[in-house]
């Protein structure tokens, strides 16, 4: 006789979209949706229509699926985040990894800031996660991913990892930039190594698109760690990079950069 098969675990599921438009001279929300473990939340407006992104689920697992559809209508102005640090669980062995897809979109004369807080992976996870950005050549774009793996001060070590990680940038309808990250096997062997990351336990990628964004170059250099770096890949985007030891080090280099490229102060969720 045969034991009875176990039912399937139950999956979070989580989709959102968001625009921001001009009403009446001010940043208001155009369209929107959300279901499942998907919620948005709108603070307090300020110059730009800001929107937080919870995750209801308390993280993401192997066989999770998250979609995230956001965009600045012609002329608007959208500043994103998330409520707290997104976290991705132990995978069951043999299950598909968590998947993530997040779409920006970005019209002419738009205003976007795509600054969720960092993405914390936990020994045994799997992600699968991709940044889709299409934006008008006037438009002004600043998107910040930053991955953290383990917590130091936990003397956690991420030693068994599935990650594959996408970002896609077209800018008036051709490809600008494209970043691939895989990372198989034992991350924290990996990332040791000197041509890799060095031992840093940390890592966060950051894109700025707007008319004359190179020009920023010589001012981000000298606000940079020395395990950092910026590029500008022509006269109107430039990348940047920095590794630290951990979170907490991360977005103390990571805070002043982000504040002098939005001309404004990180969200709130930020301060907490």
């Amino acid at each position: 006789m045969t034991a009875p098969d176990r039912p399937a675990p139950q999956r979070a599921r989580g989709m959102a979209r968001v625009t921001a438009r001009v009403r009446r001279g001010r940043n208001a929300i155009g369209d929107l949706a959300m279901s499942g473990s998907s919620k948005l939340l709108f603070p307090r407006a300020t110059d730009a229509l800001q929107a937080v992104l919870l995750n209801s689920a308390g993280g993401i697992t192997g066989g999770d699926s998250f979609a995230l559809d956001a965009g600045a209508e012609p002329g608007a102005k959208l500043a994103m985040t998330t409520q707290a640090a997104e976290r991705i669980y132990r995978a069951l062995p043999g299950s598909e990894p968590g998947r993530v897809r997040t779409r920006l979109t970005l019209g002419p004369g738009a205003r976007l800031d795509w600054l969720p807080q960092e993405t914390m992976l936990f020994d045994g996870s799997a992600l699968d996660r991709g940044l889709s950005i299409d934006m008008a050549a006037d438009a002004r774009l600043l998107a910040c991913e930053a991955l953290v793996f383990g917590r130091t001060a936990m003397g956690e070590r991420v030693t068994d990892l599935r990650l594959h990680d996408r970002i896609d940038l077209r800018i008036g309808g051709a490809l600008a930039w494209a970043d691939r990250l895989r990372l198989h096997g034992d991350a924290a062997a990996i990332l040791a190594r000197p041509g890799v990351a060095d031992g840093a336990g940390a890592v966060a990628t950051v894109i700025y698109a707007a008319p004359g964004a190179a020009l920023q170059t010589d001012s981000l250099r000298a606000m940079l760690p020395g395990h950092a770096g910026v590029s500008a890949l022509g006269a109107d985007l430039l990348t940047l990079r920095i590794l630290s030891v951990d979170a907490f080090d991360l977005k103390r280099h990571l805070g002043p950069v982000l504040r002098h490229l939005s001309g404004a102060e990180l969200p709130r969720p930020w301060m907490i």
